[in-house]
């Protein structure tokens, strides 16, 4: 929802192109390094939706607080409410489903595209994801006294599917989705333990405070983001970007989900293979366990 900006405006709200209408009509009455954000947006609104806050301020030779003051000049929350209202002008209503997808698609194509962009998603993080930084994460959380997974949304089910793999391995850890949990649980952590956060954006400002507690009390910090130049991505000690096409508009990204869940299991077997016998340990007990909970 847009709120009232600094200027006097009068553009109705359901303009067809109504962001760039209102960067063309206030932008007289800029700052000179809003001005710059402003060019960008105009000369290209398409790319600006696939972009990080961190990306477009580097795009404009300006920084993100000044991004910040850009939209809420324009009268938006923030970058995200400016990128989710770009979007809705750009891009058709279809593409806020799913990205490749058309409604004349039959139920084969459907099927087609949706696969063939989550294996898309798995070979672009194969050429993206640093092996190094990888290594590093592996390192740091095989000798971690305990381990804490966030995320929200989407990213939270990924963050329970992490939680899963790792306390298989012996190593005690847990999952939070909510920001007060998260914060308290990085405000316990020292200098033997990890937060891995998960967020598609890289911009969430709750995943960020916890990031902050976790650094504060000592603990190790890594993020799987979809931004390599995202705030979330700067503030970790280890970021692992996935690659993903999916703009961040949408409440709900998929192919992006895949990417992320390919790097827990990358991290998990990493993790596995130094901590060998302990894992085995843990399958052999886990296996008993489950005898008599199957047929």
């Amino acid at each position: 929802m847009l709120q009232p900006s600094r200027y006097e405006r009068t553009r109705p709200r359901t303009d067809s192109r109504g962001v760039l209408r209102a960067v063309r009509l206030h932008l007289d009455d800029l700052r000179d390094s809003e001005k710059k954000v402003a060019r960008v947006v105009l000369e290209t609104p398409g790319q600006v939706i696939y972009r990080s806050i961190s990306e477009l301020a580097e795009e404009a030779g300006t920084s993100e607080p000044t991004v910040l003051r850009f939209c809420r000049a324009l009268g938006f929350r923030g970058y995200h409410d400016l990128k989710i209202q770009l979007a809705q002008d750009l891009v058709p209503e279809v593409k806020n489903i799913h990205e490749d997808v058309t409604a004349r698609d039959d139920a084969a194509t459907l099927v087609r595209k949706v696969l063939n962009a989550n294996a898309i998603a798995i070979a672009d993080t194969l050429e993206t994801l640093d092996p190094a930084q990888a290594d590093k994460a592996v390192r740091i959380l095989a000798g971690a006294e305990r381990i804490e997974f966030i995320g929200f949304g989407g990213s939270a089910a990924v963050a329970m599917d992490a939680y899963h793999k790792f306390f298989r391995i012996g190593i005690p850890c847990g999952w939070q989705d909510d920001p007060h949990m998260q914060a308290m649980s990085a405000a316990l952590m020292t200098h033997r333990c990890v937060v891995v956060a998960i967020s598609h954006s890289g911009s969430s400002k709750d995943i960020m405070e916890t990031l902050e507690i976790a650094k504060k009390a000592g603990a190790a910090t890594i993020a799987i983001v979809s931004h390599r130049k995202s705030p979330v991505a700067s503030l970790a000690d280890i970021a692992l970007c996935v690659h993903s096409r999916e703009t961040g508009y949408k409440p709900e990204p998929m192919s992006s989900r895949i990417a992320h869940l390919c790097a827990i299991d990358v991290l998990a077997v990493g993790v596995a293979l130094k901590r060998s016998r302990d894992f085995m340990a843990g399958v052999q007990k886990t296996r008993k366990a489950l005898v008599n909970k199957r047929y």
